[in-house]
């Protein structure tokens, strides 16, 4: 029996390859799926089924065209409706692959359709459980998703206060814990950076699991602080369930070189957004004038679906010299694949043309705090969390993720100062200021990591949990 965790961590999320006796069964594939095909493949192994745990909301599936491509059966849990051919299975349905066993536990909570799959090895024994959305370590999935009609979101959080309890909690301690998502990812609040556990370890830390809690205590805890999910997420959903583009077929349409008289051209008659996607070191020197930063280095396709929100959105892409491929690839993943082309010869090629360009003013955290006084402007854009946890006494918090409900605290004359934690959302701030006229703007450069640094005056650091 092979087992594989494949973890991206751009999407915080988790794939699995399990492989027994020459059968395959991939649980929640990413988009791009001729990996798992060659690996199947040179194990001289046949790809049986592909378990979805729920249909998610924060990526595009790759069960779609897995199943076009290989044959296998999609499998989804119980209530679930597919616009394609698939099997629903019932609770506790067992499937076998090769010398082991997949059974079914339908979790509904974080969707109605959530289901854990629990593998049984050679010999019967429970080994591991495939938990998707439902348990998370040291969380579980957010219940506000799938609110339809008069179901609630503390509906939601009751059906899976239920599941956790009569299907999960009751396994071995020793059962190993394969979520699909960790830290970084929007499906929860308090994710781990670890990406595989133990039941009896999630007993002891998971607060959602305290053996002593009260199903009203577990519905405010787990809908208590609950941001807005990102708007791109039903159209992901949408995608999930009725079938979507071959990934290939997007990638050899949306790879165009454009010389930069032709980007220039596209742009003057499209409503495309220009993404700009070089590190933020680069950008602040140079870009094309109302382009949008969102850096390849950082958590990039989650930014692109909250801040671009639209995946039917035109895009022209600005990025390094040979990552244009590799960036078609991250968009898509989220679904976004509209893209109309690339700058051929990246930022360069633009600049070398005699076309305008901008910059973005950056100044260091020890400038910053030359320049501070009681009536400096400095913005946050930290999620909010961070920001109770710790910030400059004069800041105004206003995160990226909400950028557009904040636009009228920004000042059009005085220079305002935003920062973030590093510098990559700072910039990605900025860039969308700059884009709406800002040009007042300043930059943080490694924002409150170098801030704390200097004798600026900060909030006492506190645990947001105290707060509550």
């Amino acid at each position: 029996m092979v087992i594989e965790q494949i973890y991206t961590g751009c999407l915080a999320q988790g794939t699995y390859y399990i492989e027994s006796n020459g059968e395959v069964a991939i649980i929640d594939p990413l988009r791009e799926v001729q990996d798992y095909i060659d690996k199947a493949e040179k194990n001289n192994a046949k790809i049986k089924y592909i378990f979805e745990t729920h249909f998610h909301a924060d990526f595009v599936s790759g069960h779609v065209t897995l199943a076009e491509k290989t044959g296998a059966k999609i499998v989804f849990g119980p209530t679930a409706k597919t616009n394609f051919d698939a099997l629903i299975a019932e609770d506790n349905q067992v499937f076998n692959v090769g010398n082991i066993t997949i059974k079914v536990l339908h979790t509904p909570g974080h969707t109605m359709e959530s289901t854990c799959y629990l593998l049984k090895d050679e010999k019967g024994k429970d080994h591991a459980l495939f938990s998707g959305d439902t348990l998370f370590l040291g969380d579980v999935g957010r219940p506000d998703l799938a609110q339809k009609g008069d179901l609630t979101q503390e509906d939601l959080a009751g059906f899976l206060f239920d599941s956790l309890r009569t299907k999960i909690m009751p396994l071995a301690d020793d059962v190993i814990v394969y979520p699909a998502h960790g830290a970084g990812s929007a499906c929860g609040k308090n994710l781990s950076k670890e990406t595989v556990g133990t039941i009896g370890n999630q007993k002891e830390t998971n607060y959602a699991l305290r053996a002593n809690m009260t199903k009203e205590e577990f519905i405010k805890e787990v809908t208590d602080g609950l941001l807005p999910p990102p708007a791109y997420f039903p159209l992901n959903v949408k995608l999930n369930k009725e079938g979507y583009q071959d990934v290939v077929d997007v990638i050899k349409q949306s790879t165009k070189p454009l010389s930069p008289k032709e980007f220039e051209l596209l742009a003057n008659e499209t409503e495309a957004v220009i993404l700009d996607v070089r590190h933020q070191s680069e950008f602040i020197k140079g870009f094309i004038p109302q382009s949008i930063f969102i850096g390849l280095g950082g958590t990039f396709a989650p930014w692109v679906g909250a801040l671009i929100k639209d995946i039917k959105q035109p895009i022209l892409l600005v990025t390094p010299e040979g990552k244009e491929e590799h960036t078609i690839t991250r968009l898509s993943r989220v679904g976004f694949d509209n893209v109309l082309g690339y700058l051929e010869g990246s930022f360069e090629a633009w600049k070398s043309s005699g076309k305008e360009i901008d910059t973005l003013e950056s100044v260091s955290a020890q400038t910053l705090e030359e320049k501070i006084n009681e009536d400096a402007l400095v913005f946050d854009v930290r999620k909010p969390g961070e920001f109770t946890s710790e910030h400059i006494e004069i800041a105004t918090s206003t995160p990226l993720d909400f950028l557009n409900d904040h636009i009228t605290e920004f000042p059009k004359s005085n220079d305002f100062y935003v920062h973030c934690a590093g510098g990559y959302r700072s910039v990605i701030a900025a860039s969308i200021l700059k884009a709406r006229g800002f040009h007042n703007v300043i930059d943080v450069a490694g924002g409150y990591g170098a801030i704390k640094k200097t004798g600026i005056k900060r909030t006492e650091a506190v645990c947001p949990s105290t707060l509550k």
